[in-house]
């Protein structure tokens, strides 16, 4: 028995194809449109029993606010998100909308239509290959720098940020004074309001800070001044 459907996407052309492909396999499609707003509106007056509702960006927040919409006031609306291949924030953000499933835009027409009717059942719709991607992606993310290293490093002026990378570098006051042109002293300056900034106490507790949080990966290398052999190191 064929399915009440409506095919939401701000791509047109998508949307009317899809929606031919489903009447040719014996399903009712009461619309299918590319509104680039309204689009819950649209679904709560039509009232279909699926609607495969089409995103881009599926992380991007605020994306799947229609869904929630239409699961206020339509619950018995199953919503199927069409879109690319999602993070797991993106499959998890549509699930916690409110959506029934999750079908990637190039999926074929059999895979679309399966998941239709396991979301007309009450089914969590979304392919196994998707949730493998996604698991596999949950348990070996990606290394990536700690946001806090973001933060701090918009805490310090690009003179500071320099002083830093010296300073983790090994580099003492001399030497990063001459390495940036600056006086003695100025480097001084510079290094106890690094340091303030980063609320420590130490050179050696801000280099470790920096370390941990990819602050140095963020802000790259600096050029460095060859050593002056005939001077002993600054205290």
């Amino acid at each position: 028995m064929g399915v009440r459907l409506m095919v939401v996407d701000d791509h047109r052309l998508l949307a009317e194809a899809l929606a031919s492909a489903l009447k040719l396999r014996g399903h009712r499609v009461l619309a299918a449109a590319a509104p680039a707003a309204g689009a819950a509106e649209l679904v709560i007056t039509r009232a279909p029993e699926v609607c495969l509702l089409g995103t881009a960006t599926p992380a991007e927040p605020g994306i799947f606010d229609p869904v929630v919409k239409i699961k206020r006031d339509r619950p018995q609306v199953a919503v199927l998100v069409l879109g690319p291949v999602p993070s797991p924030r993106g499959i998890a953000a549509a699930f916690a909308a409110g959506a029934s499933g999750y079908v990637r835009h190039d999926e074929r027409i059999e895979g679309v239509e399966r998941a239709i009717m396991k979301a007309r059942a009450g089914e969590a719709a979304v392919a196994p290959q998707l949730l493998q991607g996604a698991f596999s992606e949950l348990l070996n993310p990606a290394a990536q720098p700690d946001d806090e290293g973001q933060r701090l490093l918009q805490m310090l002026t690009p003179r500071e940020v320099e002083v830093l990378v010296r300073v983790a570098d090994g580099e003492d006051t001399r030497l990063i004074a001459a390495g940036m042109g600056i006086a003695p002293s100025t480097a001084r300056t510079h290094v106890q309001r690094v340091l303030m900034k980063l609320g420590v106490g130490s050179r050696l507790e801000a280099a470790a800070l920096a370390a941990r949080t990819g602050l140095l990966d963020r802000a790259g290398p600096v050029p460095h001044s060859p050593p002056d052999l005939g001077a002993g190191p600054e205290s």
